[in-house]
């Protein structure tokens, strides 16, 4: 039998416009090239009970579990929490002779930020989690930045994600070989983007063309509780 990898998209975003995706999908494209076969779920489309039972059974079923990502408030995400809590809990009633062998389980987790420091307490998360779900984790990759990828394919995007696409090929290297992601992937997808200065002005040039489409630009500095 083939191994299997169940790629968990985190983020609630329509399917194939997600940054969490994107990353996610790159991965699973390097693994199928290793031979490993795949099943990808969107988390908001597992709230059903036979829906979310149909992901577990999956990830159960699996060789490898990724879980791809966005940052909410310094943390995971609430449908991704959630998720987590269900599936420690589903797992616990599982009685031991009838568990499959052992998952392994990888996250992977974006922000908007340029630092990567900010993904920092979700992927301890991720570890605390897989450590009560029963999973072998094999290690978290953070992304700061994350919005350069627009949604698109790290292909698409070109030279601004070859750190990341390098990064996430070494970490398919190494899980194929059934080792952990390797801190030279982690520091790649660590690397900034772009530098503070050109993001906050890229941030800027952004807010003032929102501001301009909807007819806001000369309210900016507005103050009306002053």
């Amino acid at each position: 039998m083939s191994a299997r990898a169940v790629l968990l998209v985190g983020s609630a975003r329509p399917q194939g416009t997600g940054n969490s995706e994107a990353l996610g999908s790159y991965l699973l494209a390097r693994l199928a090239e290793g031979g490993m076969e795949s099943d990808v779920f969107h988390v908001h489309r597992c709230q059903r009970p036979e829906k979310e039972q149909t992901l577990f059974e999956a990830v159960g079923e699996a060789d490898l579990f990724i879980l791809s990502t966005p940052l909410y408030v310094d943390a995971l995400p609430y449908l991704v929490t959630r998720f987590c809590e269900r599936m420690a809990a589903h797992r616990a009633e599982v009685p031991d002779e009838t568990k499959e062998p052992e998952v392994r389980f990888v996250a992977l987790v974006n922000c908007g930020f340029p630092e990567v420091v900010h993904t920092y307490t979700a992927l301890d998360m991720c570890r605390v989690f897989a450590r009560q779900a029963g999973f072998a984790w094999q290690g978290g990759l953070g992304l700061g930045g994350g919005e350069a990828i627009g949604g698109r394919s790290l292909e698409e995007v070109g030279g601004m994600m070859r750190n990341v696409r390098t990064g996430l090929d070494l970490a398919a290297d190494a899980l194929l070989a059934r080792r952990s992601v390797p801190e030279e992937a982690q520091a790649l997808l660590a690397r900034p983007m772009v530098g503070s200065r050109l993001y906050t002005a890229l941030g800027d040039f952004g807010w003032l063309r929102t501001a301009r489409r909807k007819g806001a630009l000369r309210r900016l500095w507005d103050r009306p509780l002053a």
